[in-house]
């Protein structure tokens, strides 16, 4: 009685372990899209403080990365699309070894504010 008592759970464990949920997949062809980041109306300051920029960062002293002043003394306008997707993909070895971490929530609008606003803080 004991046997059949302990076979009959051990069976009722393994069915109950081996059991799976079948839910339907939908096999579509389509890729599924991939959507940028959404732009906001901040400005290019204001974009800063939501991020974590001041952890490494500050306008006229170098910390962790270069001040922004140190940033807008070795790069003009023309450097805007490069910087800003630094800003997006994260870099490293322009400063020092420390890389700068990827911010992709950022749209390449915004990130062109927040350099807009880093190349007015030339050192006067």
């Amino acid at each position: 009685m004991k046997k059949l008592f302990l076979t009959g759970c051990l069976s009722l464990l393994i069915l109950s372990c081996s059991k799976k949920e079948n839910t339907p997949i939908e096999s579509t062809s389509e890729t599924p899209a991939v959507s940028e980041p959404a732009k906001s109306n901040l400005s290019g300051d204001q974009i800063i403080e939501t991020l974590d920029c001041s952890g490494c960062h500050s306008v006229n002293e170098r910390m962790i990365g270069p001040s922004y002043q140190e940033i807008a003394d070795k790069y003009s306008d023309k450097d805007i699309e490069l910087l800003a997707s630094k800003i997006i993909e994260g870099g490293s070895g322009v400063w020092g070894g420390v890389p700068m971490a990827p911010h992709p929530q950022v749209s390449k609008e915004d990130a062109k504010k927040m350099v807009e606003y880093i190349l007015t803080q030339k050192k006067k």
